[in-house]
């Protein structure tokens, strides 16, 4: 394939994806009741406005309650949205804002707004909320790619050929010096970094301080260049990243909408550092007078004599010089404030924000560069002379909706091509800190060539309960049987789920809650299904039941796979689910998920799951071999519960 049919085919999966994406969106939308739409999740009705604030940037902050953010919803925090005021069931138009979710929860929903005015209409109207399709990412994404396709030379070209494996990468020698704790390996991926002269990957398995690196080298780098941009697929990753940065004195502004990004480091925003310029308030004043100009100007009626034209031009010519100063004003905070920054951060996406459509940088750093797709990642490629990534291609892939694009190579990241065409640019990893030999040998085995290792202090760490650091209990002949959840069509197995916690709560007992809590030991129930996660869920808030992990509680969170992506717990529990006669696995059969599961735990693992059933797949089949092999197979008849 030549390198215009790479791109044309990942534009044309990228295409594949929108509709699919679109499609699934409308499915659940269009041409549907009120009360259809509810059930669908992508509406919330009715709900009531519980409080309101305005925020730093002219901002309407808004927070709702209602009955239906209790029912199964797709309303998530960076979701856009539509507020709604219904008169007799009938949408008025004046009565619709856009905003984007802060946060939802099962009995309130925060959303910002652009809007500088309370709408009269939010007073005791009837309000409901739409979820809307965004369209921006994808509009970018291929805005890039194409902007890829034409370039004929220049760095772009030079990149884009590199990173695709058409052009040999280009490394110099440069002396540094890092931060004397990083480990070998860190320090020779931080070398690498320097080194290169076009592109250097920082892989990183679970545990080795891939972030931590990542930092270092951003921290390096800026001896050398006044200003560098970071960014990652997700704003979760990005806001990480930034408190990383932050905690090395350095100075970010960090791009992306107020509501998509954590309240933590909200003063490092575009917005929270324009409002706080030394001369916002002239700004203002400058807005506030032309508006008065203007408005005072309208007044003035047909019937008036040459006076009072002159005067009212005097005004609008007042009003728009005003304007030209504020707009003159408003450019020079701008700059001021990205030109003062050491670091602008951004998602990947977001590196094509509209203040950043002019300016070019030295270096571009992407972190979890394993799970951004191929388009997004090009967008701060095309703004770079440099890049830099750090991920791990061995855990999960980015979430593609469509099927047939996934399978045609649209989850193959552009990380992922670059570490298989040009392996010499990439840095492995290799010492970790989470996890004890036990807990890391099975996937250390068949993901990464047996070479990490174990750090000397937790390589043989333990709960101190008396078992091993990691335990798989097979449910084969147990009855426990899977089932399909009627809504969403997803997995679940009711009696694993509560075996699953009834183990969690004999750990618990046995290690004393007061020891968990004093030593703030942090637990995680984990399941590749979403419906097994509700399950799990009801069963734990059900207080009764498990008195000892109640006594934890603020210590738990039970959530999918995708959730725990690049978190890491003390005690983790997985329920796998599957129980069938026919052996079918489902999306278990994707290795690379197994393995966040498996590597998030730092002195305890157990996996639940029915051999006869995830046995018949090779992956699974080392995987059982790999427990009996070291001691650590239990079958479920072994605690007594048949008895």
């Amino acid at each position: 394939m030549t390198l215009q049919e790479e791109l044309e085919k990942c534009l044309g999966l990228l295409q594949m994806e929108w509709d699919e994406d679109y499609k699934q969106f409308i499915k659940k939308s269009q041409n549907k009741s009120l009360q259809e739409k509810k059930q669908e999740g992508v509406c919330l009705y009715p709900l009531q406005l519980k409080s309101q604030r305005f925020l730093i940037g002219e901002r309407l902050m808004l927070t709702f309650e209602g009955e239906g953010l209790r029912d199964a919803n797709q309303f998530q925090s960076g979701k856009s949205v539509s507020l709604f005021c219904l008169q007799d069931f009938v949408t008025a138009d004046e009565g619709r804002i856009g905003g984007v979710v802060n946060s939802a929860n099962k009995n309130t929903i925060t959303v910002t707004f652009n809007t500088s005015y309370f709408p009269d209409w939010l007073k005791g109207g009837k309000l409901g909320m739409d979820l809307l399709f965004d369209q921006t990412s994808y509009k970018e994404m291929q805005a890039a790619m194409k902007a890829l396709q034409k370039a004929e030379k220049g760095r772009t070209a030079e990149l884009r050929d590199i990173l695709l494996g058409h052009k040999k990468p280009s490394f110099s020698s440069e002396t540094i010096f890092p931060d004397p704790h990083l480990n070998s390996s860190q320090i020779e991926a931080l070398q690498k970094m320097a080194d290169a002269q076009d592109v250097a990957i920082i892989h990183g398995p679970p545990g080795t301080g891939k972030t931590t690196t990542l930092v270092g080298a951003v921290e390096e780098n800026l001896k050398v260049n006044s200003q560098v941009l970071v960014c990652a697929p997700s704003n979760a990753a990005v806001d990480l990243l930034v408190e990383k940065l932050l905690d090395r004195n350095i100075q970010v502004v960090r791009l992306g909408h107020p509501a998509r990004i954590e309240d933590r480091i909200i003063e490092h925003t575009l917005d929270y550092q324009i409002a706080s310029h030394p001369s916002y308030k002239d700004l203002k004043k400058l807005k506030r007078d032309a508006g008065e100009f203007k408005s005072v100007a309208r007044k003035y009626k047909r019937n008036f004599g040459h006076d009072e034209r002159m005067q009212r031009k005097r005004m609008f010519e007042a009003a728009t010089r005003l304007r030209e100063e504020a707009s003159m004003l408003e450019d020079y905070i701008l700059q001021d404030v990205l030109q003062s920054a050491q670091v602008v951060a951004t998602t990947l996406v977001g590196a094509n924000h509209t203040v950043l459509k002019d300016r070019s940088f030295p270096v571009a750093f992407i972190d979890e560069a394993g799970q951004g797709l191929e388009p997004a990642t090009w967008i701060p490629v095309l703004k770079t002379r440099k890049v830099v990534m750090a991920g791990d291609h061995c855990q999960l892939p980015p979430t593609v909706k469509s099927f047939e694009a996934g399978e045609a190579g649209f989850k193959v990241t552009l990380f992922e091509k670059t570490i298989q065409r040009q392996p010499e640019v990439a840095t492995m990893l290799t010492l970790q800190y989470r996890m004890p030999n036990i807990i890391m040998g099975f996937s250390n085995d068949e993901f990464y060539k047996g070479r990490l290792i174990a750090e000397n202090s937790i390589a043989e760490r333990t709960l101190e309960d008396g078992e091993p650091a990691m335990l798989f209990i097979d449910t084969a002949g147990s009855g426990f049987g899977e089932q399909i959840e009627k809504d969403s069509q997803s997995k679940l197995n009711a009696d694993e789920a509560h075996f699953t916690l009834s183990q969690l709560e004999k750990t618990i007992e046995k290690v004393k809650p007061e020891k968990v809590n004093h030593h703030q030991w942090t637990i995680g129930v984990i399941s590749p299904y979403r419906a097994q996660v509700a399950k799990l869920k009801e069963l734990f808030e059900d207080e009764g039941t498990f008195p000892y992990l109640n006594a934890v509680k603020e210590n738990i969170t039970i959530d999918s796979i995708d959730g725990f992506q690049g978190q890491e717990r003390d005690i983790i529990f997985i329920s796998l689910v599957r129980s069938n006669s026919e052996g079918e696995i489902g999306f278990l059969a994707d290795t690379r998920r197994m393995n966040v599961a498996l590597t998030r735990a730092k002195r305890k693992l157990v996996v639940v799951g029915d051999s006869s059933t995830i046995g018949n797949h090779p992956f699974y089949q080392k995987f059982l071999n790999y427990t009996e092999q070291h001691g650590i197979y239990r079958s479920i008849y072994e605690y007594g519960i048949f008895d």
